[in-house]
């Protein structure tokens, strides 16, 4: 098997590669594609020295998976090309999200969508990730009827940028780049809204990718999203009315016994999820699981993944192997 990573530099590139050793994911050659001012350099890999090599001449033939994380652009232009020459592309940008034939795939959720595909898979946002791997076994045994979200996102959920922008800041130096016009550093920032009253871009991809993930595109939902001053992990504020009666310590006890889910709830002892915690882990963390009084059936939840690695890279990696074992 030959995996191609493309966008291999950048942070989730990296992270990919990183995830790809630690889950011993198996391939006789390892190919790392970059923009033009990485091509040429040498990454060290699992699979030894790899040269990063430039899209523009390249020869695709050869690859059985290829993961892109390079910008919706370069997915729009370049992952037909790799499908074509006969590669599966799981694609990280929001380029191929709502198309209808690109499954758009959560492993603990619909894997089986995965096997579908026509040549290319989206990753979802990585807000939605972390949200449906913890609703959906909450659904399957007592029923969602409807969804309110709040993030609390990271800065590294844009990209380098968010991470300069952050870092420059907190150290006194003007932004060698920027996300927004406002500061980062001790705020809170909103992702770019095109228009009065209406969502940001942000939210509306949380409530399509969540509907069509669990196959409820009716699901009402009500989504906030907001940047917060914190280099890793984003969190989420959930509320969730089921259409079953179901208890906190039921919810904990289905949780907890979930795929992808870890617990941490004693919130008496400063026990819950918190970025921090979460950091270079591929668990989705759930806490301050609490009854919510103002609707008939309501839970609140805490929701916390980090989100390079389950929002982004291993998302991505844990598709690659569900293909794998069902080539």
């Amino acid at each position: 098997m030959t995996i191609a990573i493309v966008g291999a530099t950048g942070l989730v590139g990296r992270t990919m590669l990183r995830v790809l050793e630690e889950r011993d994911v198996a391939c006789d050659a390892l190919r790392l594609f970059a923009s033009g001012t990485s091509a040429g350099r040498t990454v060290e890999t699992y699979r030894g020295p790899v040269v990063v090599e430039s899209l523009e001449g390249a020869n695709l033939s050869g690859i059985d998976i290829a993961l892109f994380s390079a910008g919706g652009s370069v997915s729009a232009e370049w992952a037909p090309r790799f499908a074509q020459a006969g590669a599966v592309v799981i694609d990280n940008s929001s380029y191929w999200r709502m198309a209808d034939d690109v499954p758009l795939v959560v492993p603990e959720v619909n894997a089986a969508d995965a096997l579908a595909h026509k040549g290319i898979i989206a990753n979802p946002n990585c807000s939605t990730i972390q949200l449906v791997v913890a609703l959906w076994p909450l659904h399957k045994a007592f029923g969602i009827r409807r969804v309110v979200v709040s993030t609390y996102q990271s800065v590294s959920g844009a990209g380098q940028k968010g991470v300069d922008q952050l870092t420059d800041e907190i150290a006194g130096r003007t932004p060698s780049a920027r996300i927004t016009s406002h500061d980062v550093a001790y705020n809170t920032v909103f992702h770019a809204v095109a228009e009065l009253d209406a969502a940001s871009e942000e939210e509306q991809k949380m409530l399509r990718e969540t509907r069509r993930i669990m196959h409820l595109p009716d699901l009402p939902m009500a989504v906030t999203c907001v940047r917060v001053p914190v280099l890793g992990g984003h969190g989420e504020s959930v509320a969730i009315e089921t259409i079953k009666p179901c208890t906190p310590q039921q919810a904990r006890d289905i949780l907890a016994e979930s795929p992808g889910i870890v617990v941490l709830d004693d919130p008496a002892n400063a026990v819950y999820p918190t970025p921090r915690i979460t950091e270079h882990r591929d668990d989705v963390f759930v806490g301050r699981v609490r009854q919510d009084t103002s609707v008939e059936h309501g839970l609140l939840l805490w929701v916390v993944a980090d989100n390079l690695r389950k929002g982004a890279a291993t998302n991505a990696v844990q598709i690659a192997e569900y293909l794998t074992a069902h080539a």
